[in-house]
């Protein structure tokens, strides 16, 4: 989709989306989920869903699915963080959806969901990325919520800001295989784009000098 058509939608939708928005703030906030150190969660949403306001041009294949992709993004953790069922996101998404576009919102968030497992390899093990690399749309909106974490760490001066950033940074080759199922299926995409984002964040100047031609960024 071309941006102008992506932002006109985005526009008409503007009301639909604020009170997914206020709504998606709402729940984190009823179970007390905090962002980084003291932040409310909405500021991790909000800045997933910038993310989906700058690329989502390139993965949205029709207007029926601009609503989906921002539920999406404001609800991706509402399941794994804030006490929701599949079918209380469903019931959710109907509120501002066909039944068709509410099905599409609610399994991109499960496919975002974290398995069972008493440690990060375990909660994000084969199983889960094979969820997203299956689900339209779950590859694009995971990629916008690591960016996120990714900026936000890499904007924080503190101990676990600096110890999540080389998290990330030695993540970054698996996790970018594991998401993309390389398909012609525009919304199964993983933007090229966005990894560059990733890489800007992740790498200073002279770390991307001495990268060659083979490097993670490069292969997206």
């Amino acid at each position: 989709m071309e941006r102008q058509t992506f932002e006109q939608y985005i526009e008409l939708y503007d009301e639909q989306i604020a009170t997914i928005r206020q709504a998606a703030h709402d729940l984190h906030d009823s179970v007390n989920q905090t962002y980084g150190n003291d932040l409310p969660y909405g500021y991790h949403l909000d800045m997933v869903v910038q993310g989906i306001r700058d690329f989502g041009h390139l993965v949205c294949a029709t207007p029926d699915d601009v609503l989906p992709l921002f539920f999406g993004g404001y609800y991706h953790d509402s399941i794994e963080d804030a006490r929701q069922t599949y079918n209380d996101t469903m019931k959710t998404a109907r509120k501002y959806m066909t039944e068709e576009q509410a099905l599409m919102a609610t399994e991109i968030v499960y496919a975002l969901t974290n398995e069972k497992g008493r440690t990060r390899a375990e909660r994000a093990g084969e199983k889960y990325y094979q969820g997203i690399r299956q689900t339209p749309y779950a590859p694009f909106v995971k990629l916008c919520d690591r960016l996120a974490n990714i900026t936000f760490s890499c904007s924080g001066t503190d101990a676990t800001n600096r110890h999540m950033r080389e998290v990330y940074k030695s993540e970054v080759p698996h996790f970018l295989s594991a998401i993309n199922p390389h398909s012609d299926d525009p919304r199964l995409l993983v933007p090229h784009e966005v990894v560059m984002k990733l890489a800007e964040c992740l790498l200073d100047d002279l770390e991307r000098e001495e990268q060659n031609q083979s490097a993670w960024w490069y292969e997206y």
